[in-house]
């Protein structure tokens, strides 16, 4: 049984990369020649068993850790085959053991020397505890295999990898897993990839995926964001937006936040927004990478975005497993910027999969079926915000407070130049590269002319204020809100653009959403 959960890891490594559509990477499925009579921990269980040692010792991308790995290596081939029966399971080397030594012993306290705001943890039971219900089930059971690893405690660890196989016979990297432990068994590894079975180097490609996406996941549980902290985008949620996602790519995480604001403040400036988190999800993203560009260049668009719908996956093929949220890409400043495609989804995985390699879409965020499911049975279409950065940076929401208070300055002085009516006033506050979708300038600006004339005196106000920030070589603020004349009960939902000129914010778009 054993034998043939290692060959079905290798054959789905195999098929990760062979499903195709529109948010896929299609290469050549090797040929995979079936391997009978494997004795339990024979050449492919070795192979399968490497391949998972590698991806724990890159979460450190340590060139000390290499060379432990190579002396370990050096130590097994100079023991006797006796050892094995000697000390049993347990008494084995482990590569994994060895990296997650150094996983361990790095001090809670440390910050990431990246800027990026995050603090180190160990996989230690006590300090870890409170990251797991925010995880899949499969990599909450998944981080407990490698703390059990970790601890020396590899029957365990063997004991509870067999089941997560049995659960989710599609998850490869628990496959290779479980190839690791069952390696231990009978004899240590001796030379890295060393290994004849053409199952296995035909299969190359799709191992090194997977060590990739091992080293992603224990890269994003080790290094946490602060409890507290937030991504530096968001200076306002209003209270309908009750959920905010944001993904950050270089760790293939996904991470959902809960808005605590139940109401927005009666005058003034917005409040600071009260976020807490309540999911964090591997993720893959474009086959190229990050920043997309044109269309067909399968990169996932980075930005400022909104869910727009929630597609039926009855009515969608199997390549979208549970379903998909479309996001508003190209966005007003992509257009601006000449950007082109469409079609940029959240989306599952065919049933065949559990997961995507970390760049493995044509430009869609790929999501675990069960991680998708808690994202649609928790966000709402059109107010639901997708923050989707190359890195994110963490921030205390009070260090945000400068940035916020000077920009609502000048959205509250927009706010009271189109309450008095005057076009004049009203003008300077626009780009004079403003665009409105459908209209050009004139026919916008009639428009506006005719809505102040409609207004008459009654004063403008603002609802349910979101701001989020973008900076990269521009700066820009994505501005949505609800527009209501006094005395009104009702009005409209918009969206502006404002970008940073000379000094100066200037709205180059604006439109309903």
């Amino acid at each position: 049984m054993a034998d043939r959960q290692g060959i079905h890891g290798i054959l789905m490594a195999s098929s990760r990369a062979s499903q195709t559509g529109h948010a896929s990477l299609q290469l050549p499925v090797p040929a995979v020649t079936p391997v009978t009579g494997l004795k339990r921990g024979g050449s492919l269980q070795l192979a399968i068993g490497a391949a998972a040692l590698l991806g724990f010792m890159f979460v450190l991308g340590n060139s000390a850790l290499w060379s432990e790995a190579g002396s370990l290596f050096s130590r097994a081939g100079s023991e006797d085959d006796g050892a094995t029966t000697r000390g049993g399971l347990d008494a084995l080397p482990s590569f994994i053991e060895s990296a997650q030594a150094k996983v361990v012993s790095t001090p809670l306290s440390a910050v990431s020397s990246s800027g990026n705001g995050m603090t180190s943890i160990s996989l230690t039971d006590e300090s870890f505890q409170h990251v797991l219900p925010l995880l899949g089930e499969a990599e909450a059971r998944l981080i407990e295999i490698y703390q059990r690893i970790g601890q020396g405690r590899h029957r365990e660890a063997l004991h509870l990898t067999e089941n997560l196989v049995t659960a989710h016979p599609n998850f490869q990297l628990a496959q290779l897993v479980l190839g690791d432990l069952l390696t231990l068994q009978s004899h240590p590894v001796r030379q890295l990839g060393n290994v004849p079975d053409t199952t296995a180097l035909a299969a190359r490609e799709q191992l090194a995926a997977l060590r990739d996406e091992s080293s992603r996941r224990l890269r994003a549980l080790t290094e946490r964001p602060p409890a507290g902290t937030m991504p530096d985008q968001i200076l306002a949620l209003g209270p309908r937006s009750r959920h905010v996602i944001a993904v950050d790519a270089s760790r293939s995480r996904l991470y959902l936040f809960e808005n605590l604001a139940s109401s927005e403040s009666a005058m003034g400036e917005p409040p600071t927004p009260q976020l807490r988190l309540i999911g964090d999800f591997y993720i893959s993203v474009g086959l190229s990478g990050i920043e997309k560009v044109v269309e067909g260049d399968q990169r996932t668009p980075l930005g400022v975005y909104y869910i727009t719908s929630n597609l039926n996956p009855a009515n969608l093929p199997d390549l979208y497993g549970a379903g998909a949220l479309p996001i508003n890409y190209p966005n007003a400043l992509d257009v601006r910027r000449g950007k082109t495609g469409h079609g940029i989804w959240l989306h599952g995985t065919p049933r065949a999969q559990f997961v995507r390699a970390p760049q493995a879409s044509d430009g869609c965020v790929v999501l675990s079926n069960p991680d998708l499911q808690r994202l649609l049975a928790t966000v709402a279409i059109r107010s639901t915000p997708v923050i989707i950065a190359q890195e994110l940076r963490w921030v205390k929401p009070d260090a945000l407070d400068p940035d916020r208070k000077a920009f609502h300055a000048t959205l509250e002085a927009w706010r009271n130049a189109k309450s008095l009516g005057m076009m004049e006033g009203l003008k300077p506050y626009y780009s004079d590269q403003f665009r409105s979708a459908g209209r050009n300038p004139d026919q916008w600006w009639a428009r506006v002319d005719s809505e102040l004339r409609n207004k008459g005196d009654r004063t403008i106000q603002l609802k349910d204020l979101s701001v989020l920030r973008w900076r990269d070589s521009e700066d820009t603020m994505v501005v949505t809100f609800g527009e209501v004349a006094e005395g009104q009960s009702r009005g409209v939902t918009k969206r502006q653009y404002w970008g940073l000129e000379n000094g100066q914010w200037k709205i180059f778009f604006e439109g309903q959403v």
